[in-house]
């Protein structure tokens, strides 16, 4: 440990935001209640800040996210067409107590995405990223047909 993590971490309680048993694979968990009549969020510390505002929204959001690699096979390969940060940015979104009763929104259909990525467009994801396992083998299966026949 680091005097700066020392410094950081003095009498944090990591078993309290590690232990995920009562967490379930479903991506859309909504976020506790923040309990804002006990701790002023400009006058606390940054332990107090952190486990109060920070830990109970975010927490949940990565287990959320490491559940979606889990699906999208990320721990199994080396590139895949799913991105962490994306992911964790809608659900935030979808998650704000702001947005309760509103319908579901995509990624690129958030207000702010759609404004950054008129300004930073993103490349084309290559089609070998695009394709299931199973239309890849397709596509090479015919591909090694048509050779063979010519």
């Amino acid at each position: 440990v680091s005097p700066l993590e020392e410094m950081i971490f003095h009498d944090f309680n990591t078993e309290h935001f590690y232990s995920a048993p009562h967490l379930t694979t479903d991506s859309h968990i909504p976020c506790p209640k923040v309990k804002l009549e006990t701790v002023h969020p400009k006058t606390c510390s940054p332990k107090e800040y952190l486990e109060t505002f920070i830990f109970p929204v975010l927490l949940p959001g990565m287990a959320s996210l490491l559940h979606q690699a889990k699906k999208e096979k990320c721990f199994e390969r080396k590139r895949t067409k799913f991105i962490a940060c994306d992911f964790l940015t809608e659900w935030l979104y979808n998650q704000n107590p702001k947005r309760t009763g509103e319908s579901f929104t995509e990624f690129f259909s958030i207000p702010f995405v759609e404004q950054w990525l008129k300004h930073h467009p993103r490349p084309a994801i290559p089609l070998s990223l695009l394709l299931t396992e199973e239309e890849a083998a397709l596509i090479i299966q015919s591909f090694w047909r048509a050779y063979l026949v010519r």
